[in-house]
């Protein structure tokens, strides 16, 4: 392919044609990736067979572990459309986060428990915590109150209407998973299930 000719501004200064490009002696800024992404005229988001391939090409002779970092990046998409499919789904017209679900499903599941306790279940920090606990109490969701033994510590609980709300919510939850791995047979989905918890109990604390 014939290289496309560098142009100019008033002031000499070169000026990036993506549609030149690569131009004549290589004074163009933008990154291959940009210039790629320019010509879609929009976001594109690439398959995962696409991501595999470029990859792939991208470490090729590379002394890697090709097949845990095709397990570990296949987890983490995975979990990011599963999650972004229950948001959109379920989640939404409840005007809940998934941050929120989770809580509510580790209070609903534990009962009465302490806060310190609920952000190590879910995940996240206390801080964080903290705000959708506010959250979902001014929602009447959750209620918290002053741990008995120890007035520095909070334990927080399900309202009735947290409780109403995660009878109906969880069933349409439960159909998504359904949905999710519909495509999988009962037994490959034990099996998914027993590797994941291997994987998880390998880096949990």
């Amino acid at each position: 392919m014939a290289r496309a000719e560098h142009r100019s501004g008033p002031d000499g200064e070169g000026i990036c044609v993506p549609d030149d490009c690569p131009c004549e002696i290589g004074a163009c800024t933008l990154s291959k990736y940009v210039r790629t992404t320019n010509e879609s005229r929009g976001d594109h988001h690439h398959t995962l067979a696409e991501t595999e391939t470029a990859v792939a090409e991208m470490l090729s002779g590379m002394s890697v572990d090709m097949e845990s970092m095709a397990a570990v990046q296949n987890i983490y998409r995975a979990a990011n459309a599963v999650r972004k499919r229950l948001e959109s789904s379920v989640l939404a017209p409840h005007d809940l986060t998934w941050t929120g679900w989770v809580v509510l499903w580790v209070v609903w599941i534990w009962g009465d428990i302490e806060t310190r306790h609920v952000a190590a279940e879910a995940g996240i920090s206390k801080g964080t915590l903290t705000g959708v606990i506010g959250t979902l109490e001014k929602r009447g969701l959750l209620k918290r109150r002053t741990h008995p033994d120890d007035a520095r510590r909070v334990l927080v609980s399900l309202t009735a209407k947290g409780r109403k709300l995660m009878i109906v919510l969880f069933p349409k939850f439960n159909e998504e998973e359904s949905y999710v791995t519909h495509s999988l047979s009962s037994p490959e989905k034990a099996t998914l299930a027993r590797t994941l918890r291997k994987v998880a109990l390998q880096v949990e604390p």
